[in-house]
Formats: C-alpha cells, structure tokens, sequence
C-alpha cells in the first residue's frame, strides 16, 4: 500500500498563511525567468531601478541603504552589474574616498527591459483577477505586510 501524498499549499484546505507564501513564490519564479531572458536578476534589476530613479551616480552606501541591504552585498552586486557593463564606478567630486555607482548606456537599456518586464507580469496578475478581488488583495495584503 502507497502512503497518501502530504497535503500541498495550493489545496483549498491549505493555511492560508503557506498559500500567500506559495503564489509569491511563484510569481517571484516566473518573475527571475522572465528577467533571466535579458541576463538580469531581481537584485539586479531592483539596483537598476535605484540608479534609475535617483538620476545620477550614487553612493555604494546610499545604494546599500535605500535596497535595506548591508554594504558587502551592495558591493559585490555593483561589482556584477559593472562586469556586465551595466554600472560604472566614478570618482567622488567632494571626497576621493567614495565611489559612487552610475549607470551605462547598457544599464539604461536594461532598466528599460526589466521595466517592461515587470510591467508585463503585473498585466498578468490583474488579468487573472477581477477588479473587486484586485481591491481586496491590495488591501489585505496592506494590512499583512505593515
């Protein structure tokens, strides 16, 4: 005799607590495909945006401290970003000791693709809900994330 499979999230009868987790877990899957296309991460892509929004070259603890992440992460994604010829390091106008983070032409270029992208997956998200369950999840989830 088989052993019955163990009750998974997506079952009606699941916690709701394991299927919040669950389709977050899967949109934020289809989400790091969809970016994998254009050889972007959602580190990367939420860095891009940072640098994007700010217009101008910022510092690598600015950067650190407007993505809630500590400094060495900071460093070592710039450090990707700029081998990918997304990011550049330059030079501080009032102190030499800090570098700052700019974007390139080509970090430009993929901020725009990676706005498209999520722009896309958003489209999706509302698709598949009506504008009344739109409503509730916005602020159901309000309340759970504060």
């Amino acid at each position: 005799m088989t052993p019955a499979a163990p009750q998974v999230a997506t079952e009606p009868a699941a916690p709701v607590f394991w299927r919040v987790l669950h389709a977050a877990h899967e949109l934020e899957s289809r989400l790091e495909a969809a970016l994998a296309k254009v050889e972007l991460s959602m580190a990367k892509a939420g860095l891009l945006r940072i640098l994007a929004d700010a217009g101008g070259a910022m510092a690598l603890s600015e950067l650190a401290e407007h993505s809630k992440c500590v400094r060495s992460n900071i460093t070592q994604l710039v450090d990707r970003l700029e081998t990918d010829g997304l990011v550049r390091r330059v030079a501080d106008a009032s102190d030499r000791r800090i570098r700052r983070a700019a974007l390139t032409p080509a970090g430009r270029k993929a901020h725009q693709q990676a706005t498209r992208i999520f722009a896309a997956r958003e489209r999706e998200v509302a698709d598949a809900l009506s504008h009344a369950e739109t409503a509730a999840l916005t602020k159901t989830l309000g309340r759970l994330a504060s």
